[in-house]
């Protein structure tokens, strides 16, 4: 039997929303262990002059306790 825990993570990219996932997981993976999924909560962007300038996740991430 294993036990899981889920925390919010969010994170940022001047490229795209996938881009902000994966430096998201990147980054949590090295504080985290076992870390085994995550699932988008919110997506946001924010808009200068028009123009989207950046973009935003809210990721909840699962990881393994052992």
């Amino acid at each position: 039997m294993s036990v899981a825990r889920i925390t919010e993570i969010k994170s940022s990219s001047t490229k795209s929303f996938d881009d902000a996932v994966s430096e998201g997981i990147a980054r949590a993976n090295q504080t985290l262990q076992n870390v085994k999924g995550a699932w988008i909560a919110e997506q946001d962007v924010v808009v200068d002059n028009g123009k989207i300038v950046e973009y935003r996740v809210l990721m909840k991430v699962t990881f393994i306790l052992k």
